[in-house]
């Protein structure tokens, strides 16, 4: 979730004029509802959390990473202002409330919370990294926020010292959502979790139903992922040599890059769905690839590799695909005859490899199910059930260490 502020900043504007402008911005087009949220947003100082970035870019639209592990990979960062506001609004903590948030951060995301519980609430944040841990003690204690506790840990075990809590907030990419949240969350409390599903990430407010979490918001985000003993590592893998394309896939599935990288090889197979629709946002689509025999990933692609002749994805960055052995395949759009002034698209895909012929065919099926379905995405849910639950008549079932995941469609 992005935000442009270029036209309403002066030049050489300050950190205040610069904070006025994001949050009247989020105001304009729904990424802060509450004057709650807008009131916290607007008096936290957020440049203070991220003192080697620039004020423009410390307000501006975009996370600014702050960490990054010894692969160069980011591991911790600012998240934008739209995601960290669509949360806080996900989350509906009140004056009073008891919160703990799991991933630190730069802190910023906690001097929110501690604005919205209020002096008679309070904020625990944990993360696992003690760097980051001191990073966001700085930023606090910079931003007089210094109420908040910042402790060391692994966020899956919580921090049973202060609970119950009356919301939880995870802020890094959960695949699953270990009986400590569950255990330390108060009656009537609410968890707020990025959580992955078959390579679809989605920030889902849960509340509890004796042992199941059902979703109550469901909010498009994107987030890196979990570290520490229980997480799932994300790959992101360059196809060999140096081709200019990587594939980005989690829940452990198996990826034979070299065989990826001689797909590329091969002529392009195009194929096109017949859906026709406006130009973003495409809500949803990613689960409706999830439901594909093959294992669902993001392409990413680097400028060159256009200039060399891929086919263009979907995205300035790439797009969501599929992947099999040996073939990929990625969404494609080309343009479509307006409506009413608003710009049209018809969605296709392309894929590389000896089974492009029927993974593109697949793809665009799935988008095709997707667009019959549109009407219904409003009743798209979420439930998280305890391991070894019965099966239910879902979208998606995503078995997990400690649950099931099930993605549904249609009347609860």
């Amino acid at each position: 979730m992005g935000i442009d502020t270029a036209s309403t900043i002066p030049p050489a504007a300050s950190s205040e004029a610069l904070r006025k402008a994001m949050v009247d911005t989020l105001r304009s087009w729904g990424g802060v509802r509450t004057a709650a949220v807008e009131a916290a947003m607007r008096a936290v100082p957020r440049h203070l959390f991220v003192p080697e970035a620039s004020l423009e870019r410390a307000y501006g639209p975009e996370s600014v990473v702050t960490f990054r592990d010894e692969d160069g990979v980011a591991i911790s960062s600012a998240s934008g202002p739209g995601v960290v506001a669509a949360m806080l609004e996900q989350l509906d903590v009140r004056p009073g409330d008891r919160v703990l948030e799991i991933g630190a951060g730069t802190g910023y995301n906690a001097a929110c919370l501690a604005e919205l519980a209020g002096p008679s609430g309070s904020v625990t944040t944990i993360d696992i990294g003690p760097e980051i841990v001191e990073e966001a003690r700085r930023g606090l204690a910079a931003a007089g926020y210094d109420r908040v506790l910042v402790r060391h840990g692994d966020g899956a075990d919580g921090h049973a010292a202060n609970a119950p809590y009356d919301r939880i907030i995870v802020t890094a990419g959960a695949w699953d959502a270990p009986p400590s949240w569950r255990e330390q969350l108060a009656p009537g409390g609410r968890l707020v979790v990025p959580l992955r599903i078959r390579g679809v990430t989605r920030a889902v407010a849960l509340e509890l139903d004796g042992q199941v979490w059902r979703s109550v918001s469901i909010e498009e985000c994107g987030f890196m992922p979990m570290r520490g003993p229980g997480a799932v590592e994300e790959l992101n893998l360059e196809l060999p040599p140096n081709r200019g394309v990587r594939i980005r896939v989690d829940d452990g599935r198996p990826v034979d890059v070299d065989a990826l990288a001689s797909a590329l090889d091969a002529s392009p197979v195009l194929a096109w769905s017949g859906v026709v629709v406006p130009w973003k946002p495409l809500v949803h689509l990613d689960f409706w690839l999830a439901g594909a025999s093959a294992e669902v990933c993001r392409i990413i692609v680097l400028s060159r590799v256009r200039e060399a002749g891929l086919v263009n994805p979907i995205y300035s960055w790439g797009s969501m695909g599929c992947y099999t052995s040996d073939t990929f395949a990625y969404l494609i759009r080309r343009p479509a005859p307006s409506e009413d002034g608003q710009e049209m698209v018809e969605l296709g895909a392309c894929a590389y490899g000896p089974d492009g012929q029927r993974l593109a065919a697949e793809v665009t099926g799935r988008v095709r199910a997707w667009g019959c379905s549109r009407d219904m995405l409003a009743g798209l849910r979420i439930e998280v059930h305890p391991a070894g639950s019965p099966n239910l008549p879902a979208m998606i079932t995503a078995d997990r260490r400690h649950s099931r995941v099930f993605v549904i469609i249609g009347p609860a």
